[in-house]
């Protein structure tokens, strides 16, 4: 399984998650099968609000969920639309969330908790 985590920075598993997935300056593409991580910049970080194209700023990379602390209606029901699942953050760093999505305990982001600004985290 590839799971996308959008961060702060570029630090591996010690990576900070980002409080908004369109707004993140990377995302971190972790398999949680072969424990290999993708680092990918996040060439449309500054958009406007409600413009994210998530798909586009993941081009070429096949992921299967989004892991995440807050995301826009848009980014969701593209995402869903697409088949790739996203679930709700429950930690402060990659490697916590990835231990947090192997035991299966990160729920699903329900669609009352979207973001309606970039500052809503």
């Amino acid at each position: 399984m590839k799971i996308c985590i959008p961060t702060s920075d570029d630090l591996g598993l010690k990576s900070s998650i980002s409080g908004h997935f369109g707004g993140a300056p990377f995302f971190l593409i972790v398999d949680t099968e072969t424990s290999e991580l993708t680092p990918v910049k996040n060439q449309n970080q500054h958009h406007s609000h409600g413009m994210c194209q998530p798909l586009k700023s993941l081009a070429g990379h096949e992921i299967d969920a989004v892991v995440c602390t807050g995301i826009g209606a848009g980014a969701l029901n593209k995402l869903n639309a697409s088949g790739i699942k996203v679930l709700k953050a429950t930690g402060t760093t990659v490697e916590q969330l990835v231990a947090a999505y192997k035991s299966n305990s990160l729920p699903e982001f329900p669609d009352q908790t979207v973001c309606t600004t970039h500052s809503c985290h």
